[in-house]
C-alpha cells in the first residue's frame, strides 16, 4: 500500500499521531505536498463526507477525521506556500443572530475544510452586518449561514437583505442550513442553496466557488 493510501485510511480511522508522522515521513520521501494533500488527507475526508452522507459513519468519527486532517495539514502549509498551492474557493461561516449552536456549523466547517476550501468562521450568534463585513474584508465568494431554531431562521433573511444594501449580492452566494430550514424557505428568502447536511453543503460550497 502506498504512503498515501496510508494516510488517507489513517485519517479514516481518526489516527491523528500516526498521519501526523506519516505526512512527514511523505514530505522526507519527496513527495510533493500537493498530492499528499489531495490523494491524502483530501481524499480521506472525501471518503469520510460520502460515508457521513449515507449514515456509514457519525458525528464522533468525522471529528477524528477532522482532528487527523487538522494535524496533517499543519506539517503540509509551509511545503504548501512554498508550491504556491490555491485553495478552491474562500466562505464565511457562522450561526445566526440569537442562536447558539454550534454543532452542525463545526461539522460544515470541517467538511468544507475537507474539500480544500478556506473557511471563515464567525462562530454563533453572528449579526447579519458582520457577515457581509467579513465577506467583503476577506474577498469570500459564499456567506454560509446556520440556524437550529425557528425563531432565529428568519435572521437569514436579513442576511440576503444586508448582502444586498452593501452592493455585494451579485459577487457573493448565500447558504443557508440548518434543521429546521427547507428548500422552499431558502427561495422565499432570496438565498442561492439550501443542503440537508454538512458532506452536501460543502460540495454545494465548491460549486459555488467555481462559478
Amino acid at each position: 500500500m502506498s504512503i498515501l493510501n496510508e494516510i488517507s485510511e489513517l485519517l479514516q480511522k481518526g489516527r491523528a499521531k500516526q498521519v501526523q508522522q506519516l505526512v512527514q515521513n511523505a514530505i522526507d520521501e519527496g513527495i510533493e505536498a500537493t498530492l499528499i494533500l489531495n490523494e491524502g488527507l483530501l481524499g480521506g475526508m472525501s471518503i469520510i463526507g460520502e460515508k457521513f452522507k449515507n449514515n456509514e459513519v457519525f458525528v464522533p468519527d468525522v471529528l477524528m477525521a477532522a482532528r487527523a486532517m487538522n494535524m496533517g495539514s499543519q506539517i503540509l502549509k509551509p511545503h504548501l506556500a512554498e508550491e504556491g498551492i490555491q485553495s478552491k474557493g474562500k466562505v464565511c461561516l457562522g450561526t445566526v443572530h440569537g442562536d447558539l449552536h454550534d454543532i452542525g456549523k463545526n461539522l460544515v466547517k470541517m467538511m468544507m475544510e475537507g474539500k480544500g476550501l478556506e473557511v471563515v468562521d464567525l462562530g454563533t450568534d453572528v449579526l447579519p452586518e458582520k457577515y457581509v463585513e467579513v465577506a467583503i474584508k476577506e474577498n469570500c465568494q459564499v456567506i454560509c449561514c446556520s440556524a437550529l431554531l425557528t425563531t432565529t431562521m428568519e435572521v437569514m433573511k436579513d442576511v440576503v437583505k444586508a448582502a444586498e444594501n452593501a452592493g455585494i449580492r451579485d459577487k457573493v452566494k448565500i447558504m443557508v442550513g440548518g434543521a429546521p430550514v427547507t428548500e422552499d424557505f431558502c427561495r422565499e428568502i432570496g438565498a442561492d442553496a439550501y443542503t440537508v447536511d454538512a458532506a452536501s453543503a460543502a460540495d454545494v460550497a465548491v460549486e459555488l466557488c467555481k462559478g
